[in-house]
């Protein structure tokens, strides 16, 4: 039986995620094997497993700090928003329905029961599980049938460590707060806190430190430093910050409301000759190269979104004088002639019309596609090895997809091609996640957005990451009491 550890933050955007993918390499480098786990996660990025199922992104990158391939069980209750109040409901990897908020407050028991399957698989094939929970498990509002913080470590009876941001400020009264809102058994959960972000002299930090252990009668068991210029795979939270040595190409990325998988664009936010530049709500897109419409959660919602905006007759004059334009996922469907729903799986808006750019259309159904792939790419003079994962929900059908912007060599559903390249060789569209995160794919898409002033030097997402990712344990080694927590990691 594996031992389990958990994480809670105080608020999101503690450092939970952070927390768990140090610790992950952490112990995978003292030759461990452990597996990351969130029972329940809500956001819309999110990363498909080699059985084909769909998990947290943040989890994804957890299993690659661990070193072990993606597994549903990581993240058994994925929930991705489609509006302000519902949710597509994910269970064990596979959509299940959509859902308002109030449905799914009832269907949690149902819920739990996926949760801790999935946690007894875990704990059969693991030496250590390591635990993320959501929020804060002090939102009183969400504390009844809780399935994301203590409601699941009292189900399992393991150990909890609290994190809190410094940075934010009033950190001690963020932890001594959220134990105070807590119940008595669920207090004795919790074995210890670590503080994240901080940034000085320690030494003037410690005095507020011993008065947190003699208040609490719990320990400290690190002070995270701010690590600046890490950069790992966004849970949910759009990152804007470039890296740019030397621009060579500009890169605009329409900031939908819905917007999803926005991972697929950090290969190029951390180029260094790539300027990238989210364009928001009621701002112009402005003189560009490229010209980028990601995926969405609520295709139909964001194209009636596109439509409130000047950036229907902007991406027309962009196209006018030679600029590129590139859609991915549901971007891909607001390219064609019309969107259908006919089911009701997004919204319910039953159809719209697109942006008329190439001729085919989109017709949404209940079986999500849900695949890594692996093909070629055929913009440019030769055919270029590329791979990703898809997915989607809807079947696009039309003449323009006779020119396929890839042609696959390995799809689970024997499916052929994907996408298309105008004749103008102006637009390319793709259903392909992750399509720049392959170097020489990405070398050619980036040659043809920029007319050929990018040749080569793509981004290398991977080994970037790893980098950051055994910097984030190197610092855990040093900050945190790494064998108190493995010695927490045992049955409460």
């Amino acid at each position: 039986m594996a031992k389990t550890l958990m994480v809670q933050g105080t608020t999101s955007d503690a450092g939970k995620s952070t927390l768990v993918a140090g610790l992950c390499r952490v112990f995978a480098r003292r030759g461990m094997q452990v597996a990351p786990f969130k029972p329940q996660n809500m956001a819309l990025n999110s990363a498909v497993t080699p059985c084909g199922g769909e998990i947290g992104r943040a989890q994804a990158l957890q299993a690659v700090a661990a070193k072990v391939a993606l597994n549903t069980d990581f993240n058994p209750i994925l929930l991705k928003p489609n509006s302000d109040t519902g949710a597509q409901v994910i269970i064990h990897g596979r959509a299940i329905s959509n859902m308002e908020a109030a449905k799914y407050h009832d269907y949690k028991k149902v819920a739990m029961q996926a949760v801790l399957q999935s946690h007894q698989r875990l704990e059969a094939q693991y030496e250590l599980i390591l635990v993320e929970g959501a929020g804060s498990p002090a939102e009183i509002n969400l504390r009844e049938n809780d399935i994301a913080n203590m409601g699941f470590a009292c189900a399992v009876d393991c150990p909890v460590i609290i994190v809190a941001d410094i940075d934010k400020g009033g950190v001690f009264a963020h932890l001594v707060g959220t134990l105070a809102l807590l119940s008595e058994q669920e207090q004795a959960l919790v074995k210890g806190f670590v503080i994240n972000r901080f940034r000085g002299d320690i030494s003037l930090l410690q005095s507020g430190l011993d008065w947190l252990e003699e208040y609490t009668g719990k320990p400290v068991l690190g002070v995270m430093p701010y690590l600046h210029a890490l950069n790992l795979d966004a849970e949910d939270a759009v990152t804007i910050e470039n890296h740019v040595v030397d621009t060579q190409l500009k890169v605009s990325v329409l900031l939908l409301p819905h917007i999803s998988n926005h991972t697929d664009f950090d290969s190029l936010r951390l180029h260094p000759n790539v300027d990238l530049t989210y364009v928001r709500h009621e701002q112009q897109i402005g003189p560009t190269d490229l010209i980028i419409i990601p995926g969405s959660k609520n295709v139909l919602g964001d194209m009636a979104f596109v439509k409130t905006q000047s950036w229907q007759a902007e991406i027309t004059r962009h196209l006018r004088f030679g600029g590129k334009l590139l859609g991915v996922c549901g971007g891909l469907q607001m390219l064609g002639q019309a969107i259908y729903d006919p089911e009701g799986i997004e919204s319910s808006q039953k159809q719209i019309s697109a942006l008329n750019l190439a001729q085919f259309t989109t017709t949404l159904g209940g079986n999500k596609t849900l695949t890594q792939v692996s093909g070629q790419c055929l913009l440019g003079d030769a055919a270029t090895a590329i791979k990703g994962y898809e997915i989607h929900c809807g079947i696009s059908e039309g003449k323009a997809l006779n020119r396929p912007f890839i042609r696959f060599t390995n799809h689970p559903e024997n499916i052929t091609q994907d996408g298309f390249i105008s004749g103008d060789n102006q637009i390319v569209g793709t259903y392909l996640h992750g399509l720049f995160d392959t170097p020489d794919a990405a070398n050619v898409i980036l040659a043809w957005a920029s007319d050929g002033r990018v040749q080569a030097n793509a981004f290398d997402l991977a080994a970037h990451r790893e980098q950051q990712l055994e910097r984030l344990a190197d610092t855990c080694e040093q900050h945190l009491d790494i064998d108190k927590l493995l010695a927490l990691a045992s049955k409460a």
